[in-house]
Formats: structure tokens, sequence, C-alpha cells
């Protein structure tokens, strides 16, 4: 369940403060192939499961980048901000890959309101998405993104 904000000047409170988390993704070699032809990566630890499976990891792992995208997926099922005319991607501060996912593996995001302030005639949000993977002690991806959203 997604955490409610009723306008983008309600974020200013709760800075700081845990949102939640996204439900279960389960990463199957399907979606790390649509990856691979959307991003041109090809590279045979994403898409060759037969090679992958002597390789460093034991089987074919996520892009970095795929567990990054998925970042898109997690936010609006862990926040949402309403009574606005427009939310804008504003970019990522930070973004880190401490762990491979493995296909087969299931991640969810994990999101906390770090930094929140008014900028040009919006609200600008510091939300750092933990892409969590489960079963393991250290996440997918680490990123600290930038959404503004501007009031109806």
């Amino acid at each position: 369940m997604s955490r409610i904000f009723d306008t983008p000047q309600a974020l200013l409170d709760a800075e700081g403060e845990v949102l939640g988390v996204s439900q279960w993704l389960a990463i199957d070699q399907a979606r790390i192939n649509l990856f691979a032809d959307a991003s041109g990566d090809h590279q045979w630890i994403h898409v060759d499961p037969q090679r992958a499976a002597t390789g460093p990891f034991g089987a074919c792992i996520a892009h970095g980048y795929l567990s990054l995208a998925l970042v898109n997926l997690f936010l609006p099922q862990i926040v949402d901000v309403r009574g606005i005319a427009m939310g804008v991607n504003y970019g990522c501060e930070r973004v880190r890959f401490p762990n491979v996912v493995r296909v087969g593996s299931r991640v969810r995001g994990n999101a906390q309101l770090i930094k929140v302030e008014q900028v040009g005639g919006g609200v600008q949000a510091v939300i750092r998405v933990t892409v969590e993977i489960e079963g393991q002690e250290r996440p997918g991806c680490v990123v600290d993104t930038i959404s503004r959203y501007y009031p109806a």
C-alpha cells in the first residue's frame, strides 16, 4: 500500500521518514533479455544461460541499469503524491550496485524520504530507493532519486 500525500507541500513534513516498500517482483530471463534488447547490452553474463552457469555468478544476472530502471516501477507503489499538475523525474544524486541480481531472484523497492525543499513553484524530493533482493543481505541497487512535484 502506498504512502499518500494529499499535496506536494505535505512532503515537507515527512522529511527523513521511511515511506515503505513495494511489492516483490520476480526477475526472469525474459525480462533480462528484453532489457538487453532495449539497451543494446547483450553481454553473455546477462543473456547466455549456458555460459553464465560456468561464469563468476553461476547464472545470468540482471543488468545493473535494469535494477535502476525498476525504481520507476517501485516508486508509484510506495509513494502517491496527489494534488499535482505534473511530476518530473529530475535525476539521481548517487547510484550504487552493491550486489548482483541473479535470474530467478525477487526484488522490491524500499524507500526513504531523504530531503525535501521548495523549488521553482514546486516541491523537490530526494527519495533513497534500496532495491532489496529477497534472502540477500546486500541490495542490488541503492539510488537517491530526485523528483519534482508541481501543484495543480
